[in-house]
Order: C-alpha cells, then sequence, then structure tokens
C-alpha cells in the first residue's frame, strides 16, 4: 500500500508541474538533442545559437542583397541568391562566425514616381532611411544577444552608402561598448572579380544586359534554375556576354571558384580592419 501510495503521490507531482511557457521559456533550458553544422542563425533552433556564443562563436556577418531586375533571365532575388554562398564561405573561412538572415529589402530607386529599377516589375524598393533603421535594429539585436564584431557587407552598389553610415553612427553611439560593427566595402569589389576572370582568360564583351558571367557562374553554383538554364538551353541562349555557359558543370566550378575568391578577399579585408581596432 505505501509504495502504491508513493507512486500515485510522484505521478500527480508529475502532472502537476507548470509547462514550460512556450513563448519564454527557461533560458538556460539545456539543449535536448545535438547541434547542426550551420552558419545560417535562421537555419538554427535558439539553444544553438546560444550554444554557439558560449563556445566563441561571437562574429556575425549582416549581408544586404535586394529585390531587382536582372536582365531576361536571372531572377530578381539574384543577389540574395549569391550571398546564400559567399557568407557561408566567408564564414567558415574566418570562423567563430554565424550569419543573419540575408536582407533582402535595399534602396533600388524611388517608389513613386518610380525611378532606376523600380521602373521594372519585381524590384522592391525601401528608402535609404528605411534600409538604415532596419540595419540598426538588426544590429542592436545582435548586440543584446552577446555579438561582439558586427560584419556589414552588401552585394549591390546602391547598399554601400546606407552600410556605411550605419556602422559609423553604431560605433559612434557604442563607443567603448562590448560590441563593434564592421563595415567591408572590399567585399563589393566586382571590377577586381572582372579583373580577376580576364587573368583566367575569362573575357566578356557587353550586351547591355544587368548581368555578367561571374553572376550567372555564382548563381549557377548555387541553383541552375535561377539562372532559367533550361529554358536558354531550349532557346540558343546559353551564355552572356560572349561568354558560353556550356557545359554546365564547368560554368558551375567557375561560380565555386569566384565565391572562394571573393570569400578570401574578404577576410583578409575582415582581419586587417578588427586588427585595426583599438584594443
Amino acid at each position: 500500500m505505501w509504495r502504491f501510495c508513493t507512486l500515485a503521490l510522484v505521478t500527480l507531482a508529475l502532472f502537476a508541474a507548470p509547462l514550460p511557457d512556450p513563448v519564454k521559456p527557461d533560458p538556460n533550458t539545456p539543449r535536448p538533442i545535438e547541434a547542426v553544422d550551420s552558419v545560417f542563425i535562421e537555419d538554427l533552433t535558439w539553444m544553438e545559437v546560444r550554444d554557439a556564443l558560449k563556445d566563441g562563436k561571437d562574429t556575425v556577418i549582416v549581408a544586404t542583397g535586394g529585390v531587382e531586375q536582372n536582365g531576361p533571365y536571372l531572377v530578381a532575388g539574384k543577389h540574395n541568391i549569391i550571398l546564400r554562398a559567399t557568407t557561408e564561405a566567408i564564414a567558415r573561412k574566418l570562423g567563430r562566425t554565424l550569419v543573419a538572415p540575408i536582407v533582402p529589402f535595399v534602396p533600388e530607386g524611388n517608389i513613386d514616381p518610380p525611378d532606376s529599377h523600380m521602373k521594372y516589375p519585381s524590384t522592391i524598393s525601401v528608402t535609404e532611411e528605411t534600409y538604415a533603421a532596419l540595419l540598426t535594429d538588426i544590429c542592436g539585436s545582435l548586440r543584446a544577444h552577446g555579438f561582439k564584431r558586427i560584419i556589414l557587407i552588401g552585394d549591390s552598389g546602391g547598399n554601400q552608402t546606407g552600410l556605411k553610415n550605419v556602422a559609423a553612427a553604431l560605433n559612434a553611439k557604442w563607443k567603448g561598448d562590448r560590441s563593434t560593427v564592421y563595415f567591408i566595402p572590399e567585399y563589393y569589389d566586382f571590377s577586381g572579380v572582372s579583373k580577376w576572370l580576364e587573368e583566367q582568360g575569362i573575357k566578356q564583351t557587353s550586351e547591355g544586359l544587368h548581368d555578367d558571367f561571374a553572376m550567372t557562374a555564382m548563381m549557377m553554383s548555387v541553383d541552375p534554375t535561377s539562372v532559367r538554364m533550361k529554358q536558354r538551353i531550349a532557346a540558343g541562349k546559353f551564355s552572356i556576354n560572349g561568354v558560353n555557359l556550356a557545359p554546365a558543370e564547368k560554368t558551375i566550378a567557375w561560380g565555386n571558384k569566384i565565391i572562394e575568391f571573393r570569400a578570401e578577399l574578404t577576410v583578409k579585408a575582415i582581419q586587417t580592419a578588427i586588427d585595426k581596432q583599438p584594443k
């Protein structure tokens, strides 16, 4: 009888224990499963990010892309697709680094009346003020979680000024604080990429499209459908700026090389910027 009563009391206590608050769980709750190997915060659980920070992964990349017209062959999310590859390569080369969700909405031109890319369907633009406010809140969120180095990079020309201004403003506001923001303009050096490709024997003749071999090759390495590969082959249009994209495997290999080239340059620039920061 005593054993039966004890078992009954234990069972009752278990059922009576309060359930965790799904919105406000205990921040010290042990992670019940093994963590996955990803650098992307949006692909991790909050526990995986928490434990990564505890393990010293306190550098984070905030990358901005865009949604804009990119000619007849490339999807509107061109820059976001490329960043999915380049940010991972940069994070893994740099080490102890995670990647925040890529910011897809950037200044693309005046909205009303529309100008620049906003003249073309698919484009989504924000004002410089909205862009700066969004970046400021993203960086503030990452700082609140304990990231010490916040790296800002942009895959489009119109992104650069806002990134530079936000970095300067936040560093002034957080002077002497635990977090520092680094704007890395060296990431966006497409003239350097074109020069490097020419040295490798890839010479282009512009066709007047918002597209080139480097962009297409990097996108193909992530997702060949994003450059409409099958449709272009069927239409006899599988080339860009005078460079044949067939065989696809060769262009994809070039895409991987370009991603590695850009990642190496960016990592060097990040390390230089960090080394210059007063200790």
